[in-house]
């Protein structure tokens, strides 16, 4: 569903799908958006569980399912961004209910089969079809209280999907053209924002390259980029922020091993550079730019390297230990890849 004041069809869509008793997500920032769902859904709804968390706590994602088992629930809806989202999927890998998502982020995980629970200090992602949202409402309105600062690194996360979608070893001439317009939109939509932040036509604009974005992750392989960040999650890092940080180093490490598919980064970007375009966007809208400045230690760079390599997986170049090293350097300095 998409469009301005789309949440209003939510009961017309728990009602399709024949549920009665729904559970409410959302982290704890997100709790009057959470009460707003309950008000629409009057006697559809169960509970609140409003403790949704970055990187999806194992815990979390248990005390969610034990809410669930409590309430009786047969749906769960999720508001917010990729926090709320990834709980909702871990609810319907554990207990095989259906999930409503209500982004009012641009992170695009509402359209994948991909999950992610953290525990331990270590973050463990897989892909399973049961965790795919069944409805998505996509309302513009809902992000017109998104901050600046977090519109930027949610866009360049959804713009990472697409961008690691150009050089998956099973992308195809479709995936292309939905990557290169979801950047493409993605990037020219942040201006816009910025100049005018009740620009509802400019936010259904951003909704729309992050399903685009979305789209093209559901349907590839995922490389270093992706992998990366989820082994430095591990280390606590916010998500959104380290996808803002690690993307151009992470580009620059593949430049030369896929030539095709950073010069379509760079022209979707309007840039003549795919890893230097997408560190010039993050840097001109005020993003941070280094692991420095998100809470990365200095001391954990070499570990998360050899956490890196540890798991071999499909990528443009091979996984070298030195070179995720030096890669990892530079973006805790923060230094511009040409």
């Amino acid at each position: 569903m998409f469009g301005a004041g789309a949440l209003r069809k939510l009961p017309d869509e728990v009602d399709a799908l024949a549920a009665k008793r729904v559970l409410v997500l959302s982290t704890p920032g997100q709790a009057a958006s959470a009460q707003r769902i309950v008000e629409l859904l009057g006697l559809r709804a169960a509970g609140v569980f409003t403790q949704a968390a970055m990187h999806v706590p194992a815990d979390t994602a248990r005390a969610a399912c034990d809410e669930a088992a409590r309430l009786a629930a047969d749906c769960a809806i999720a508001i917010g961004g990729g926090s709320t989202t990834g709980l909702g999927k871990a609810i319907a890998l554990t207990t095989g209910l259906p999930v409503i998502a209500v982004p009012t982020t641009y992170a695009g995980s509402e359209m994948t089969t991909m999950y992610g629970l953290t525990e331990g200090g270590a973050k463990t992602t897989g892909r399973d079809p049961r965790v795919l949202p069944r409805t998505v409402i996509y309302d513009p309105e809902l992000s017109l209280g998104l901050p600046f600062a977090t519109t930027v690194v949610s866009m360049i996360n959804a713009i990472a999907h697409a961008a690691e979608g150009l050089y998956a070893p099973d992308a195809n001439p479709v995936i292309d053209l939905l990557a290169e317009q979801g950047i493409a939109h993605g990037a020219a939509a942040l201006p816009r924002l910025q100049q005018a932040p009740r620009d509802l036509e400019a936010r259904g604009d951003a909704l729309a390259a992050a399903w685009l974005c979305g789209i093209v992750m559901g349907h590839i392989t995922v490389g270093l980029h992706h992998k990366l960040c989820h082994t430095l999650g591990g280390f606590g890092l916010p998500h959104a922020e380290l996808h803002t940080v690690i993307l151009p180093h992470a580009l620059a490490y593949n430049a030369q091993a896929a030539p095709q598919a950073m010069a379509r980064i760079a022209a979707a970007l309007g840039s003549t550079s795919a890893p230097g375009g997408v560190f010039d966007l993050a840097q001109r809208h005020g993003a941070p730019t280094s692991l420095a400045a998100i809470g990365m230690k200095a001391d954990d760079l070499t570990r998360a390297a050899e956490m890196a390599v540890k798991n071999q997986y499909p990528n443009p170049r091979a996984l070298e230990r030195g070179a995720l090293r030096t890669l990892l350097r530079n973006a805790f300095d923060g230094t511009r890849p040409d």
